[in-house]
C-alpha cells in the first residue's frame, strides 16, 4: 500500500481517513476479492475477494448504503491545519494541498460495507489463473482523463513505473518483492506478472489498486513524482481543481463531464459541486472559523470543544446540527512513538518507565470528559486485537521466534497500557517507573535528574505542533520531571513539524499505526526493517521476529489462518514497546450546518461526507435567509 504523507494530531486522532478523506492516499487497495470462472485456465470477473464471498453481483445496480436519487449540487467545505505549497502527495517534498489525490482512480476500488473485496473501476474485468501468477486488467471503453485525454494502458504502465521508481522508499521497496513486470498488451489490456515466492493472498488487488496518472501531462508539464509540483497531477476521477488561494484554501469542483458518473458503483455518490478546504494555523482558530460560518462541516476531534463549546449562536439558534454517528473503523492507533533510533531508548526498561508515567485515566476525567477508550492494540476495536495469554496457534507462531523478542510474550497475558489514579501523579507507577530506570543505569543525581554513567541526562523531547495538544503534553511533561527525566515540551510550527518527522529528529511524536481488518503489505511500511527510514515507521522499529510475523500474516490465505497470526503479531509489537498509546473513540462526533443530509443507515467503515452526503438546497436557502451563512 502506496500512502502520502501527513496526517493531523488531535484528541481524536483525524486522519485522512477521518477529517479529510483524501489526505493520505491508501494507493493499493486492502482489500481482497472472489472471482468468477469464465475459462478451463483462467478465472475472468468484475470484482475479487479475498477470504470470501463477494456481497454485490455483477449487476447491482447501485451500493446499499447509498441514495440512489441523492440530488447534486451545493458546496461542503472542511478546514485543515497548516498551509500548503504543492498539489503532488506522492513525494516527502514540500506539503501537497488537502486532497491533492481526489482525482486519480484505480483499477480496483473496495466499498464502505464491505472487508477485503474490491470491484472493477477503471477496467471492465480481470483475468487470472488459479495460482494468481499474473493478472490482465481490461480497461473500460470511454474512460478519460479530466483533460479530456483518453486513458490507455500506457498510462498505467507509466504510472507504474513511476511508483516503483519514484514513489516513497518503504512502497518502492514492497513493489520490488510483489511485482517482476508490466506489460502492455494493447490499449486496453495491461498484464502484470508477480514475483515468484510472494504471499498471492492479495497481490492481485494491489496491482489494481496504484493510482493512474496522465502521462501526456508528466511529459507536458514536465512533472517529477519525487518533487512538488504547482499543478494538480491529472487524474480520471469526479474532481478536479477549481482554485487556490494563497495557500490559505483550495477548492475541488465536481467534472460535469466525468467519465464514470454513470456506473453503478458511482450512482448516488460525488453528490456536491464543490469541496472546499479552508486552512487555519491552529486547532482553535479552526473552531472559531467553524462557529462563524467559515466552513461548513467540522468532524470535531476536541473532546472539550465537543462537551463545552457549543453554545454559540449558530448552533443555540438551530442552524448548526451536532451528531454522535456510529464508527466501525478499527481505531487509529494513535500514541506518542519512541525513536528507537535513539540510543537512548534502546532500552525497553527505558520505554515502559516514559509509558507509566502518561496518566490517561486523569486526562480522560480533566481533559477528555470522560469521553475516550485507552487504545492497547494496533487493531484496538476489531476482532484482531489480541487478549489474555497466548492461544496454541499462536505459540505456536511465536514460539520459533521468541528469540527475538521480549521475554515473557510466550506466557504472559498481552500487554496493555498501563492504568493510573485519578490524580495527574500516579505513585504507584512513579515508583515503577523509577526502580525501571536505576536498574537500566539512569540513577537520580543530586540535583534529582537521572543521567548514565557518562554523565548524560535522560532527555525526552516531545515534538507537538498542536496548541490544542499542549494541555496533553504539558501535564505528562511535568509527570517525567517528577521522575528525573529531563523531559521538554517542544511546540513547532507545521512546517518545522513536518521537517523533523521526516528526518526523524525527534524523541516522541504522535502518530497512528493502526492497521486494516485484512493487513497485508502495508505492514512492511509500518513496522517492516526495510522501512526504518521512512516516515511511516516513525519509530523505526527493525525486529526480524517482527518481520517473520508480517510475512505469516500475509501469506495467510483464509479468514481462520489470517486472524491468530494478526493475534500473534499484535501481540509481539506491543510487547516490545515501541509507544505510548493514548485514546480512541468508537463514534464520529460531527457538527454541520443543518443543509447536509446522509443516508438513515451510514456503511460501518466510513463517515463518508465527501463520498455519499448530499446537499439540500431548500434548507440552504432558509439558512442564508436567517443570516446563518
Amino acid at each position: 500500500m502506496v500512502q502520502a504523507a501527513g496526517a493531523t494530531r488531535s484528541d481524536r486522532g483525524v486522519t485522512a481517513r477521518g477529517m479529510l478523506g483524501g489526505m493520505l492516499l491508501g494507493a493499493a487497495i486492502w482489500a481482497g476479492f472472489v472471482t468468477q470462472t469464465r475459462a478451463e485456465d483462467t478465472i475472468t470477473a468484475s470484482a475479487i475477494s479475498t477470504l470470501g464471498d463477494l456481497k454485490y453481483a455483477p449487476d447491482f445496480a447501485h451500493l446499499d448504503y447509498v441514495n440512489p436519487q441523492a440530488p447534486k449540487g451545493g458546496e461542503i467545505s472542511e478546514w485543515a491545519p497548516g498551509g500548503f505549497d504543492n498539489f503532488n502527495p506522492y513525494t516527502l517534498e514540500g506539503r501537497a494541498a488537502a486532497l491533492s489525490s481526489i482525482g486519480h482512480e484505480s483499477m480496483l476500488t473496495g466499498t464502505a460495507d464491505t472487508v477485503g473485496e474490491a470491484y472493477c473501476l477503471l477496467c471492465e474485468s480481470l483475468e487470472y489463473p488459479e495460482s494468481r501468477d499474473w493478472v490482465i486488467f481490461t480497461l473500460r471503453e470511454g474512460v478519460r482523463f479530466s483533460d479530456g485525454g483518453p486513458l490507455t494502458t500506457d498510462d498505467v504502465l507509466f504510472s507504474y513505473e513511476q511508483l516503483r521508481t519514484k514513489g516513497l522508499s518503504s512502497f518502492r521497496a514492497v513493489i520490488a518483492q510483489q511485482i517482476a513486470s508490466v506489460e502492455v498488451l494493447d490499449p486496453r489490456r495491461i498484464k502484470f506478472t508477480f514475483q515468484p515466492g510472494y504471499p498471492r493472498r492479495d497481490i492481485i488487488q494491489a496491482a489494481g489498486g496504484l493510482p493512474v496518472f496522465s502521462k501526456a501531462q508528466f511529459e507536458r508539464d514536465g512533472i517529477d513524482l519525487e518533487k512538488t509540483s504547482d499543478k494538480p497531477l491529472i487524474g480520471s476521477g469526479p474532481y478536479v481543481l477549481d482554485r487556490a488561494q494563497n495557500s490559505r484554501s483550495v477548492v475541488w469542483k465536481r467534472n460535469p463531464d466525468y467519465w464514470g458518473q454513470d456506473l453503478p458503483i458511482n450512482i448516488g455518490r460525488n453528490n456536491f459541486d464543490s469541496i472546499r478546504v479552508e486552512y487555519f494555523g491552529d486547532y482553535a482558530a479552526a473552531f472559531q472559523g467553524f462557529k462563524a460560518g467559515a466552513y461548513t462541516f467540522r468532524n470535531e476531534a476536541s473532546s472539550i470543544s465537543w462537551a463545552t463549546g457549543y453554545d454559540f449562536p449558530a448552533y443555540q439558534n438551530g442552524w448548526v446540527v451536532k451528531a454522535e454517528l456510529p464508527d466501525g473503523n478499527i481505531a487509529s492507533g494513535q500514541a506518542f512513538l519512541i525513536n528507537l533510533r535513539r540510543d537512548r531508548f534502546k532500552d525497553i526498561r527505558v520505554r515502559q518507565a516514559i509509558g507509566l508515567m502518561f496518566n490517561f485515566e486523569w486526562a480522560n476525567e480533566t481533559l477528555f470528559y470522560g469521553l475516550y477508550e485507552r487504545v492497547n492494540s494496533v487493531w484496538e476495536n476489531s476482532p484482531l486485537e489480541a487478549v489474555g495469554t497466548p492461544s496454541a496457534e499462536e505459540l505456536e507462531i511465536l514460539t520459533p521466534l521468541a528469540a527475538d523478542l521480549p521475554e515473557g510474550v510466550l506466557s504472559d497475558p498481552v500487554a496493555m497500557a498501563p492504568v493510573s489514579g485519578k490524580r495527574q501523579l500516579d505513585r504507584g507507577n512513579l515508583r515503577k517507573a523509577a526502580a525501571l530506570l536505576d536498574a537500566a543505569g539512569w540513577p537520580v543525581g543530586d540535583d534529582g535528574m537521572r543521567r548514565n554513567d557518562r554523565g548524560e541526562t535522560l532527555r525526552v523531547e516531545i515534538l507537538n505542533d498542536s496548541q490544542t495538544f499542549d494541555r496533553v503534553i504539558n501535564p505528562y511533561v511535568e509527570n517525567l520531571r517528577a521522575l528525573g527525566v529531563d523531559a521538554v515540551h517542544a511546540r513547532v510550527d507545521d512546517a518545522q513539524y513536518e521537517n523533523r518527522r521526516r528526518a526523524h529528529d525527534f524523541d516522541l511524536i504522535t502518530a497512528h499505526v493502526g492497521q486494516d481488518f485484512i493487513p497485508g503489505a502495508d505492514l512492511q511500511q509500518y513496522f517492516g526493517s526495510g522501512s526504518v527510514g521512512d516516515v511511516f515507521n516513525a519509530m523505526g522499529l527493525a525486529n526480524p521476529a517482527i518481520d517473520a510475523l508480517i510475512r505469516q500474516v500475509e501469506e495467510a490465505k483464509t479468514r481462520a489462518e489470517l486472524t491468530p497470526r494478526v493475534h500473534a503479531l499484535d501481540r509481539a509489537l506491543r510487547a516490545l514497546v515501541f509507544w505510548v498509546p493514548q485514546w480512541f473513540k468508537a463514534t464520529h462526533t460531527v457538527a454541520y450546518f443543518d443543509m447536509y443530509e446522509h443516508p438513515e443507515t451510514l456503511p460501518p467503515y466510513t463517515l463518508g461526507e465527501l463520498d455519499f452526503w448530499w446537499y439540500n438546497a431548500e434548507k440552504a436557502e432558509k439558512l442564508k435567509a436567517a443570516g446563518a451563512l
